[in-house]
C-alpha cells in the first residue's frame, strides 16, 4: 500500500475510534422506531419496563450472547458506565479494523497475477504482466 493510502487509513482508524470512545456515550438513551414500535399497545415505566398492556415487546427474549463481555454496549466488570461505553465501543472499532483488514489483506495476496491464464508463459518463463521487454534480453 502506498504511504499516502497508509496515512488516509490511519487517520480513519483515529477517527473511528475517537467516535467510538467518546462520542458513543452521548447517543441518545431513547428507544429507536423498532423499539417504540414494538412498544405499542404496552404501558412502560420510567426504566422502560413494561407495566400493563399488550404489545410485541412482551415475547423478547435474551440473546445468547446476552452474558458475552461485550453485551448491552458496555464491558462487563468495568463499573464507570462511561469508561465501559467507550472501551467496548473502541474494542468493537479494532475487532473490525482487524477482521476488515485481514480480509483486503487476503484479497490482495491473490491479485491478478494469482488469477488463471494469466501465470508463467511457456515460451519465455515469464508473467503476462512482463511482456514489454519481450524482444530485449534482461
Amino acid at each position: 500500500m502506498r504511504k499516502r493510502s497508509w496515512g488516509f487509513v490511519a487517520v480513519g482508524l483515529l477517527v473511528a475510534l475517537v467516535l467510538a470512545g467518546v462520542v458513543s456515550n452521548y447517543a441518545s438513551s431513547h428507544p429507536d422506531g423498532l423499539d417504540s414500535s414494538l412498544l405499542r399497545g404496552c404501558t412502560v415505566n420510567a426504566d422502560d419496563e413494561i407495566t400493563g398492556g399488550s404489545c410485541p415487546a412482551q415475547q423478547a427474549r435474551d440473546h445468547e450472547l446476552a452474558d458475552s463481555p461485550l453485551a448491552d454496549y458496555g464491558i462487563r466488570g468495568v463499573d464507570n458506565g462511561f469508561l465501559s461505553t467507550g472501551l467496548s465501543g473502541v474494542v468493537g472499532v479494532l475487532l473490525t479494523f482487524a477482521v476488515g483488514g485481514g480480509v483486503f489483506w487476503l484479497l490482495r495476496r491473490r491479485g491478478p497475477a494469482d488469477a488463471p491464464g494469466t501465470g508463467p508463459s511457456p515460451a519465455d518463463g515469464r508473467h503476462a504482466g512482463d511482456r514489454q521487454s519481450a524482444g530485449t534480453a534482461g
